[in-house]
Parts: C-alpha cells; sequence; structure tokens
C-alpha cells in the first residue's frame, strides 16, 4: 500500500479513537477541530473563534506530527513518528505526597517530546515517505508559531501557569508517573481507590475506564486524551476527558461524570460536599472578564463552578507549591498573570479576598468575599509574607507531622512550627483554614445545606468559644497540664483533627477542633517552643520592649481555667500565691479555654459593667460564659465594641492585622483607663472598654455608676485625700480611685494618675491572683524571682517613674494586697505594703516618683 494512502486511512481512523479510555457523552474524538490540529489547510473550528498559536505553513496532513504507519519508535506509543526528550526533569513532590514520582515514562513522554520546549514541533521521523534527517531540534515540516521560534510557544510567559511550555521542572505541574493502588489511596485518605470505583483503573478487555491509568499509573493521559473536544463547540475543555468546571454543587463523595469537576474523579476531599468555595448558593460570585479570559473560562463563570480551578491549576506558575494558581510573589504580565517568583500561599489566596485582586466581579469591602489582604497590609499583623518569616522562606509544609494521614489535615509538626528551631515559625492562610472545609456557618458543626450571613462566630448572649464555620476542620491542640500553678507550663497536648460531622459533639474531648483557641494554641504555647520567641523577630510583628514585653508568652499555660480555681472563695489547690497570700484567692483568666464559675452574684456586681453581649439582664450568662481569641485580637474596632467595622460584610473578624500592637482590636498600654490630676479620662476606645463599661470603671465624671466587685464591706470609710468619711459599701471602687486620682492636690494625695495596670496584670490573659490583680508583696517566677518576693519601691531597680516595671506581667504596677477578700467584701486595710495595711501605704506608693 502506498505511504500516502496509508497516511490518509491512518488520519481517518485515529480521529474517532481515543486513547487508552471510554469517552462520556459530551466529548467526541476529533482531533481536525482542536489545536492539536496543525494541518496548513484543513482549518479547525475552534471554542469561541479562536485562532490557533501553532500551524503549518504548508504541511496538509494532521495526524503526520506524531504518527507514522511505518518506521515508528518502536516501544514507544501507537505508530509515534517523533523523537523522544533526553531530558531530566525535576518531578513534583510534596511531603502531603504520598506517592513516589520519578522520572517521566509511558505515554507521558509522548507529550514531552513537545511540551517541555526543547524538540521541534516541526521535527518528525518520517515525512512523505522519506526519513528526515533525525534532528529533533530543528524542524522538518515549516511552521507558524506564535512568538517565533520551532518549539512550544511560550503563551503568557513560560514561568506563568498560562503556558504549555513546561519546560523540564515539572515542580508546579500536577506529579505523573506513581503507582495509583489501593495501597495509595489508604495512605493518603482522600483518594478514589481504583480498585472500587469503576471510572478509575488500568483498561483490558472489554473494560475501558473513563480515567485510564497506564500499567496502574497515572500519566498525563489519565486526564488528556489529544484528540478530543467537548460536543459543546463554544467549551474550551482543554483535552479533559471528563468536565474542566462543575456542573452541579457535589452532593455525593461517589463521583458523577455528568456534573463532577474532572479531580473528583481522583480526589475525594473531605468536607468538600458543603464546603462554602463548593455551594452554589454560596460562591455565585462571577469571574470578572479579565480573569476568566486569562483561565479560559466561559465568560460568566462563577467560583463554584471553577471548583478545585479556582485555586489550583494542574500546570501552576513556576514556583508554586501544592499546584496553587498564582501561588507565588513574582512580578505580573499585562494580563494579570505571575511570572515564577517564590512560594506565596497567600497570593492564591489574595485573588480573591482583597479589594485588588481584580479576579471577582464582587469582592472587597462590602461584599460577601472578605478583604483579608487589606488587614495583612496594617502595620501590626501576622507574618504572613515569606519575607516577613524569620527564615526569610516559606516553611509551612503541610504532612510533616509524624501522624498518619496527616496531609489531608493539614497537620504540621511541632518542629516546622517552630519547636527546637524558632526560624521554622511561620504564619499561612491554610495554618488557620482548611479551604476544603469551610462553611458559612456560624458554628463549625452546623448544617451547611443551610448557611448563615457569615462563616464567623455567633457573637451573642450566651457566649461561647466554639469554633466558627470558617475554622471548620482544621486542626489544633488541647492543653494536658499536671498542676494548677501560674507558670508552669503544660505537660502535653493533645492533637485535634479531621473533618466534625454535621451536628456532631462539640464537647472539648472530641478528636476534631470545637474551639478556636485550640487553633490558636499549636503555634502559641509550648507545643511550638521551648523557649518563647523574641518580639520583633518578624515583620509586621510588635516591636520590641512594647509594655516591656521583650518575648512571646505561653498562652496554654496562661489561660488554665482549672475547675478548682472556678468561683469566689480559696482555691483547692495552689496558683502560684505563696500561702500567706492563699486564702480567698485563686487564679483568674479570660474565659476563653472555660468559664469562671463567677457568676454578677457571686462577684455581687451589677451585669451592667459590662457590655453587649456579655451584660444580660438577668447576670446569669456572666460567669457562665466564654469568649474567643478573636475578640480581643484583629483590626481596629469603633469604642464600645469588638465587632468589625461595616457590619456583616465588613471589616473582616480574625487576627489578620491591626493598626494596634499585640495585633490588638484597641490600644493597650499603660495609659489604658489613665485618668490624670485635673484630666478627664481619654481612653475610652482602649481594649479593655470593648467588652468593660468604661463608665463603670474609669469616667471618674460618673456619679452613679453601676457596681462591680471592687467594693468595701465595712461601710463607713475614711478615704483621705480631702474626703470626709461616707459609706462605701454601695460605691464602685473604679470609680472612687479615678474620681480621686482626679481631684487629688498635685502633692501628698492619692496619685498623680490612676490605670488599669496599676493594679491588674499587664498580659490579662489569665494570672496566679484573683481578678488578674497584682501584688507587689508577692512577686516569684513569673517574672525570674523567689516565690514571695516582695518590691521596695524606694530601692527595686525595676521601680520605673510611677510603678514597678518587669515585663511581661508588671507595667507601672502599684499594688500591695494584705489579704485578699471575696469580691464585694474588700477592706482598705487588705491593702498594703507587707503586713501594714489601710490606706496610707497605698498612698505613698501611688504617689508620684519619690
Amino acid at each position: 500500500m502506498p505511504l500516502s494512502l496509508s497516511l490518509w486511512l491512518l488520519c481517518l481512523v485515529l480521529p474517532s479513537v481515543s486513547i487508552a479510555g471510554g469517552l462520556p457523552s459530551n466529548r467526541v474524538s476529533d482531533i481536525q477541530n482542536t489545536r492539536h490540529n496543525f494541518s496548513a489547510t484543513v482549518t479547525p473550528s475552534l471554542p469561541g473563534g479562536q485562532s490557533r498559536n501553532v500551524a503549518a505553513t504548508t504541511e496538509s496532513e494532521i495526524c503526520v506530527f506524531c504518527h507514522t504507519p511505518h518506521a515508528a519508535e518502536q516501544d514507544v506509543g501507537p505508530l509515534w513518528n517523533r523523537k523522544l526528550s533526553g531530558e531530566t526533569y525535576i518531578p513534583y513532590d510534596s511531603t502531603s505526597m504520598e506517592a513516589t514520582a520519578g522520572q517521566p515514562n509511558g505515554t507521558s513522554k509522548l507529550c514531552l517530546s513537545c511540551h517541555d520546549g526543547s524538540l521541534a514541533i516541526g521535527s518528525v521521523n518520517v515525512l512523505n515517505a522519506s526519513f528526515t534527517d533525525q534532528d529533533p531540534t530543528t524542524p522538518d515540516i515549516a511552521m507558524n508559531i506564535q512568538g517565533g521560534g520551532s518549539t512550544m510557544p511560550a503563551g503568557e510567559g513560560v514561568t506563568t501557569g498560562y503556558t504549555r511550555s513546561l519546560g523540564t521542572d515539572l515542580t508546579n505541574d500536577h506529579p505523573i508517573s506513581f503507582t495509583f493502588d489501593s495501597a495509595l489511596a489508604a495512605a493518603d485518605g482522600e483518594l478514589h481507590d481504583p480498585q472500587l470505583v469503576s471510572h478509575l483503573g488500568t483498561r483490558s478487555s472489554g473494560v475501558q475506564p473513563t480515567v485510564p491509568l497506564e500499567q496502574g499509573q497515572v500519566q498525563c493521559i489519565s486526564c488528556h486524551d489529544p484528540h478530543i473536544r467537548s460536543t459543546d463547540t463554544s467549551e474550551n475543555i482543554k483535552f479533559l476527558r471528563l468536565n474542566r468546571l462543575q456542573k452541579a454543587s457535589p452532593s455525593s463523595t461517589i463521583f458523577d461524570e455528568t456534573t463532577d469537576i474532572i479531580c473528583l474523579a481522583c480526589h475525594d476531599k473531605e468536607g468538600w460536599i458543603g464546603s462554602a468555595h463548593a455551594d452554589e448558593l454560596i460562591a455565585n460570585e462571577q469571574y470578572s472578564t479579565n480573569a476568566a479570559a486569562l483561565r479560559e473560562f466561559p465568560l460568566g463563570t462563577q467560583v463554584w463552578e471553577s471548583a478545585c480551578l479556582a485555586c489550583h491549576d494542574t500546570h501552576s506558575v513556576q514556583g508554586s507549591r501544592r499546584l496553587l494558581r498564582e501561588g507565588t510573589d513574582g512580578p505580573k504580565t499585562a494580563s494579570g498573570a505571575r511570572q515564577g517568583g517564590d512560594p506565596a500561599i497567600e497570593e492564591t489566596c489574595y485573588a480573591c479576598h482583597s479589594a485588588d485582586g481584580g479576579t471577582l466581579t464582587s469582592q472587597g469591602f462590602g461584599t460577601e468575599v472578605p478583604d483579608i489582604k487589606t488587614d495583612f497590609s496594617l502595620a501590626i499583623h501576622m507574618p504572613i509574607a515569606s519575607i516577613e518569616q524569620p527564615a526569610n522562606a516559606e516553611l509551612h509544609d503541610i504532612g510533616s507531622s509524624s501522624l498518619a494521614g496527616s496531609g489531608k489535615d493539614f497537620l504540621e509538626s511541632p518542629a516546622n512550627l517552630g519547636k527546637g528551631n524558632l526560624l521554622n515559625r511561620h504564619a499561612e492562610c491554610t495554618d488557620c483554614h482548611n479551604p476544603h472545609r469551610v462553611i458559612r456557618n456560624r458554628q463549625f458543626n452546623d448544617d451547611p445545606a443551610m448557611p448563615d450571613a457569615a462563616g464567623t462566630h455567633d457573637h451573642s448572649a450566651p457566649h461561647s468559644n466554639l469554633a466558627s464555620g470558617v475554622l471548620r476542620g482544621t486542626w489544633g491542640v488541647e492543653p494536658v497540664y499536671l498542676s494548677d500553678e501560674f507558670a508552669v507550663d503544660p505537660f502535653d497536648f493533645q492533637v485535634k483533627r479531621g473533618n466534625p460531622p454535621i451536628n456532631g459533639p462539640t464537647d472539648v474531648n472530641q478528636a476534631y477542633v470545637t474551639r478556636e483557641y485550640q487553633l490558636c494554641l499549636k503555634c502559641h504555647s509550648n507545643y511550638a517552643f521551648d523557649t518563647p520567641p523574641q518580639l520583633g523577630e518578624s515583620g509586621g510583628g510588635t516591636p520590641y520592649g512594647t509594655n516591656n514585653v521583650t518575648h512571646f508568652t505561653n498562652q496554654a499555660m496562661e489561660f488554665q481555667a482549672p475547675t478548682a480555681h472556678r468561683g469566689e472563695g480559696t482555691s483547692g489547690t495552689s496558683g502560684g500565691a505563696v500561702p500567706a497570700y492563699a486564702t480567698n484567692n485563686h487564679r483568674s483568666w479570660h474565659p476563653v479555654m472555660d468559664s469562671t464559675g463567677r457568676t454578677a452574684a457571686i462577684r455581687l456586681m451589677d451585669a451592667s459593667s459590662f457590655l453587649a453581649p456579655w451584660n444580660d439582664a438577668t447576670g446569669t450568662n456572666v460567669g457562665t460564659q466564654t469568649m474567643y481569641c478573636s475578640d480581643c485580637h484583629g483590626s481596629n474596632t469603633a469604642a464600645g465594641t469588638v465587632v468589625p467595622d461595616g457590619g456583616e460584610n465588613g471589616n473582616p473578624w480574625g487576627p489578620h492585622g491591626s493598626q494596634n500592637n499585640f495585633l490588638l482590636k484597641g490600644p493597650w498600654d499603660n495609659s489604658t483607663g489613665y485618668v490624670q490630676q485635673a484630666v478627664s479620662g481619654t481612653t475610652k476606645d482602649h481594649l479593655c472598654f470593648k467588652c468593660h463599661n468604661w463608665d463603670d470603671y474609669a469616667n471618674p465624671n460618673n456619679t452613679t455608676p453601676n457596681l462591680s466587685g471592687f467594693r468595701d464591706s465595712e461601710g463607713i470609710s475614711s478615704v483621705g485625700c480631702g474626703y470626709m468619711p461616707f459609706d462605701t459599701s454601695r460605691v464602685n471602687l473604679h470609680i472612687l480611685h479615678a474620681d480621686i486620682a482626679r481631684n487629688a492636690p498635685a502633692t501628698g494625695g492619692f496619685g498623680s494618675t490612676f490605670a488599669c495596670t496599676n493594679c491588674h496584670v499587664a498580659v490579662p490573659h489569665g494570672w496566679k491572683n484573683k481578678a488578674l490583680l497584682v501584688n507587689l508583696n508577692d512577686v516569684g517566677p513569673e517574672v525570674g524571682l523567689p516565690p514571695g518576693t516582695v518590691i521596695d519601691r524606694y530601692t527595686d531597680p525595676n521601680w520605673v517613674g510611677d510603678g514597678y516595671v518587669n515585663g511581661p506581667y508588671y507595667l507601672n504596677a502599684k499594688l500591695y494586697v494584705t489579704t485578699f477578700k471575696q469580691s464585694g467584701n474588700w477592706t482598705e486595710n487588705d491593702c498594703g505594703y507587707q503586713n501594714w495595711g489601710g490606706p496610707f501605704p497605698m498612698i505613698q506608693a501611688c504617689d508620684a516618683t519619690p
């Protein structure tokens, strides 16, 4: 048979045959109408009327660029007419990948003979019944290639994710040439088992899986068939065997080739069903015209339809990890494509979660897509960029934990968080969020089929500390304690991981994260460090020495809420105070881990001394409710509230960034609560007064304040400073102190200033004494001193200005307690230097510098 007739017959046959698998009903073998038709005379009809980037100048045949009926390459592929590349490749790899990928092999080598960009596209072995020069680097067929040259065109640029000139560095390309079997599926935990599903497997006689493996391995042809197009001639399917976009919200873990994106044929991601990123009722924002064009999505494509492709790209930008779309810090082309760069997870998130991403037609402040980037741009912020992290590199590495299946739950080892090497400390979006599992519900275990207005926590009474929907399925730790004493670190930690069931139990003993603090403590405790990190070592951090704080504190130690220390009175175990100050004393804490058990009635106070939502009318929630780390930490909020500015779709909740040191929602320093002689208080917008009513704690002009637990039980009292004796049993002594400080004489009076840290600990997470009260009669291991050390204001070198300064816990402290009392039962003789009680020693302590 003449060779020309053979080639003609071959071209008739090949377009009707798909490679290595069956085709669904919306695919048809028709290479003539694809970009793989390089013929100069047979013009294809491409989706959207697009033109080809590669075409022959005169050659009319279609199949010759890959196939020949005679003298084909042996042991390579179906009648292959090209040399294979001799390049050595850098394959994809990651710590969360359980498979082992070596050098590309099998039919993937055929694809790379063009797509690695090393060989001429017009190079073939046999042309017009004759052997060519057999030099694969020079074209045997003259070609018109976009951008010139003889190899694969660069598209948006060879280092972008919008090129198919892949090069030899395949670390940003989906892995190939690895064995996919039951063992891999079991080890990974989020893959379909090829032995248990019909759509995935190795072809054999009568078995034509839609996602074929080649000798049990994943190859390029598992996802792509180079001959096919969509039955919808307007759809660019990138030669994918199955859907490039999701056709309906996923509703089952059983793969549906009619509606599911091709990724789900292999990947069975826990929590993806109902995820905010997968739900068509939630992720219904449309891609902008430019973003859709860059991604080659149909105009009007919504985020839920792009599904996996919203955040990932199987051939992503050079330098990105885990196939993250635009996941680098490289520069952008005019069309918005990243060009190489170093890994930058946050850039993938910023594409949508910013005001300037340009990805969606509706994103940023005032929309349902929160603007996170702006918070990370504030003066104080988590060190989200690699250049801000101690190692100046992206060290975040899910799957680095020694626990089985740690990749699917985004686990990292303590060492990778900084344990033993503080250079490893870092912060990335996926340290806190699992984007496959987040839901738009107030609570992590709510039914995502009934979404709420937002995925942030419920900030109403009675308040809780239960994790919100945006924290669903992340991982964290629960501390294990052997001591109730302050300054004694947790003994161990239980790792919390996994995807919680809908309406599942919410107690802390569950295997999965149920509390926000569990997430925070995996970095802010001795789980992630031995020696606490130094302030200022990370970009965006609070400067070293702010508030006399030089190092991070162990918040798992501070927030401990021992059962024996709940309620009032003398605790059942030691909290760290020496025995002389143990009576009526107990540890105190903001109720982040657990409630205090100190109700308004027990504390003999008015619940209205708190602001909403803590101040319910009956006062029954005071002492029984809990709170979040993010109630205090986040971007600045208005006076009297911790709710972010702008309402539901305004500034985001969460500790991303702030205008204030320590990433707080308001200022916090030695001026908080500040009252000066003859000057009204000016710190109403400070942190404490986002929850505690400034009028009842620091307003010297309030003549009818609500009662706090700071009351005198003796009734008639002489407070000095020109005040006549009067009944203090119904007096809020916080306000009385503020009023005295404001009205006292310039010399010899109660004191020249009054502020929160004069009496309360400067890091108010938790403390060894009740009510977070400092006691300069009992300073100890918390600042490296022996227990029971008494501070002499005249000789101690740390008495600076008008108070004792010894970070992190003492900041202009002045309070000496001789006898602790239950709330509402204080007397003037309970305060004083050592055993000399009464107000006058305190008058001396509170005066200006001697």
